[in-house]
């Protein structure tokens, strides 16, 4: 299956279940970890896909970052 199939099926996902994605964690699980599966990342392999990593980024150090992705 190619990148615009998957994208166009995961908008059709996220239009039919926007109303229960209520939680950040729900979002997540629908939505962000298959649009990374879809780029090609394994969002199992935490080599490649880090959940709740710290970055500092600009002036803030130690921010709490969701998912980081290694690989590319």
């Amino acid at each position: 299956m190619d990148l615009a199939t998957r994208l166009a099926e995961l908008q059709k996902r996220t239009i039919e279940h926007r109303e229960v994605l209520l939680t950040e964690e729900a979002a997540k699980t629908a939505l962000v970890m298959p649009f990374l599966q879809s780029l090609g990342y394994d969002v199992f392999n935490p080599e490649e896909v880090v959940p709740e990593f710290t970055a500092d980024v600009g002036i803030k150090k130690g921010e709490k970052g969701r998912l980081r992705h290694l690989r590319r």
